[in-house]
């Protein structure tokens, strides 16, 4: 029996997914089910770039506003919540779209991983927290380089939180955090499609991006979710934007200074982006997202996918 097709779209952040993937969905008579792990807070619109409430009237969006910013949504939960809506999908006719920059996402649906569904244990969690507040987080990557390389050479030394939750893994189970990374058959027929465009370009939109989130009033979103008891130091409000926003709410930084600190943190997440997904790969089909034509281009390649597998 031949596998259920699937699109995938990738490509960093501010490249147009959002823009293209409503578009093929809408001239293929799809849904869009968002592989972008910061679209799943509510009340977290414009810090996100979330597709806004005009766009999602277009074409049916899912997995975007399932949990509340205290709410942890782990890599397990959300591949079983992809896998369901796929499903769903499959069975209205559809043509599924997942669509998202966040790579180990995008992958645990695609490669059939499997994720620990290890509830956080608070406890060793402070522990380690505390470690790492006395030793510092390089002294704690090291010691997840001891207990899983592989683990340890995927995660970036900075991202702590990435760190502390593979150390908690690893204590917790007994097993390597890598184990969950092992690749097996997708239980899709993929197609894959990158959005690429030159990096000044990239970095051009991205700026714009800043400027126009805080005009559109991420400030007054930032004190709102401050005001509902949401703590600056939950993981979702560690997300770029909503940190540098809440410091500058809590008075401890100004807006030019918050803006610049966005613009630099956002550069190194594309950077990050373009590991999960390199312009090298014979299984992705990359399109200058700016270049004429681009949209048609896409759509005319799908089409022909999709001719492919129904002849096949």
């Amino acid at each position: 029996m031949s596998k259920p097709p699937l699109v995938l779209l990738v490509g960093p952040t501010a490249v147009g997914k959002t823009d293209l993937a409503i578009r093929l969905a809408e001239r293929l008579e799809g849904e869009i089910v968002s592989a972008d792990s910061r679209l799943f807070y509510r009340g977290m619109d414009i810090g996100t770039a979330k597709p806004t409430p005009a766009e999602r009237a277009r074409i049916p969006h899912h997995l975007i506003d399932v949990a509340n910013p205290d709410e942890t949504w782990s890599l397990a939960l959300f591949q079983k919540a992809a896998w369901e809506a796929i499903a769903a999908i499959h069975a209205r006719g559809k043509l599924p779209f997942l669509v998202g920059g966040t790579g180990q996402y995008l992958r645990a649906v695609t490669e059939n991983w499997t994720p620990p569904e290890v509830a956080p244990d608070l406890r060793l969690r402070q522990a380690l927290e505390k470690m790492k507040e006395e030793r510092g987080g390089a002294w704690l990557h090291e010691k997840l380089y001891l207990l899983d390389a592989q683990a340890a050479q995927k995660i970036d030394p900075r991202n702590e939180r990435r760190t502390v939750r593979a150390l908690e893994v690893i204590l917790t189970t007994g097993q390597r955090f890598s184990e969950q990374r092992r690749r097996r058959d997708s239980p899709y027929r993929l197609l894959t499609i990158g959005l690429k465009r030159p990096r000044a370009e990239l970095y051009r939109r991205i700026d714009e991006r800043i400027e126009s989130m805080f005009a559109a009033g991420l400030l007054d979103e930032v004190r709102g979710l401050l005001a509902q008891g949401y703590s600056p130091s939950l993981p979702s409000l560690s997300a770029i934007g909503y940190r540098e926003a809440a410091a500058v709410v809590l008075g401890k930084m100004s807006i030019e200074a918050a803006k610049a600190q966005m613009r630099r943190s956002t550069r190194v997440f594309v950077r990050r982006q373009a590991n999960w997904f390199k312009e090298d790969d014979p299984s992705i089909a990359w399109f200058e997202a700016g270049a004429e034509g681009a949209a048609e281009a896409v759509e005319a390649y799908v089409r022909a996918w999709l001719t492919e597998a129904g002849s096949g």
